[in-house]
């Protein structure tokens, strides 16, 4: 999964969760980059504390909004709120509760807002160039797995130069052909885990469900490709597929990998308890450094020279 991410160029299997000046050395790496959320070892000492004293450290600012411990909630709770473009009470109370997390701001839930800029730092910027196939493939993508994985790289292999586009479907559509509370991730979220995949080329945001002749000009698509997963029928019942099947372009390919979103999501719920205890203790250590650090800075004020007027 993290090899078929585009910014990756190696991956390191079985590291150590602490990582050391020896594993940076050994893997040719100049620095070590982390997210601005803090891990901790069982002894709730800094995972990254050696790195850091020796200056081969680097951080990123946290995606707000973005989180396991949000996606994993939705699927226990099957809650809809996270989806986009809803008329609804649940919808009103999602947007309310921007900005309130837990008690850690790490573990904490609140809600990702998509912006243009988000978008440009993660597309390719790349159009279609002479000579290649343009490749057209669309369903929800949701909960980006290998699953998803194996198919877009069965379809980057159909083609010399190919070119694929992934049209994704707007939460709504999905719901309607999935139902229980899927998409788990809404439509702002599914597009940045699409186009982080190294044999996407692009992304249509909120694509028609049925794939029709229009859409097939515009994009000038050689070719529209399907997983070995059911075709469900459009609002109307017709095959959202009849216009590439009546031109002959439609290639059913196999992945040759049965992951499933949904065996997730049932994998996640059988082991609900397991998660609800990792969060738990994974906050008490988040909360206990921030009363640490609090404390650091409160003694550090008592020290500091009081002026005299």
């Amino acid at each position: 999964m993290v090899r078929a991410i585009k910014w990756v160029d190696e991956v390191v299997e079985g590291a150590p969760y602490v990582t050391t000046l020896q594993t940076l050395d050994k893997y040719n790496c100049d620095f070590c980059v982390h997210g601005d959320d803090i891990t901790l070892t069982v002894d709730g000492k800094d995972t990254y504390e050696e790195v850091k004293k020796s200056g081969r450290y680097r951080e990123c600012k946290r995606t707000q909004g973005v989180s396991t411990t949000d996606l994993v909630g939705r699927m226990l709770l099957m809650t809809k709120a996270h989806h986009s473009n809803i008329d609804s009470s649940d919808y009103q109370q999602h947007t309310d509760n921007f900005g309130k997390k837990g008690h850690s701001p790490w573990t904490g839930v609140s809600q990702f807002l998509q912006t243009s800029q988000k978008i440009i730092q993660f597309a390719s910027g790349q159009e279609p160039q002479p000579g290649d196939t343009i490749i057209y493939v669309a369903g929800a993508f949701d909960l980006f797995h290998i699953g998803h994985v194996d198919f877009l790289e069965a379809v980057h292999k159909l083609a010399e130069k190919p070119y694929i586009i992934v049209g994704l479907h707007f939460d709504q559509e999905v719901n309607r052909y999935k139902g229980k509370n899927y998409p788990i991730m809404n439509v702002h979220e599914r597009t940045l885990s699409v186009l982080a995949c190294r044999y996407v080329s692009e992304v249509v945001i909120g694509a028609p469900f049925a794939v029709t002749k229009d859409l097939l000009d515009h994009f000038k698509v050689d070719l529209v490709c399907h997983g070995k997963t059911v075709i469900y029928p459009d609002k109307d019942g017709s095959d959202p597929y009849a216009e590439p099947r009546r031109k002959e372009i439609l290639r059913t390919v196999d992945s040759e990998n049965s992951l499933t979103t949904d065996a997730i999501v049932q994998r996640i719920i059988k082991n609900r308890l397991l998660f609800e205890a990792r969060n738990q203790k994974k906050e008490a250590k988040e909360i206990a450094v921030i009363q640490a650090l609090k404390r650091q800075e409160e003694e550090k004020t008592k020290e500091r020279p009081q002026a005299v007027v």
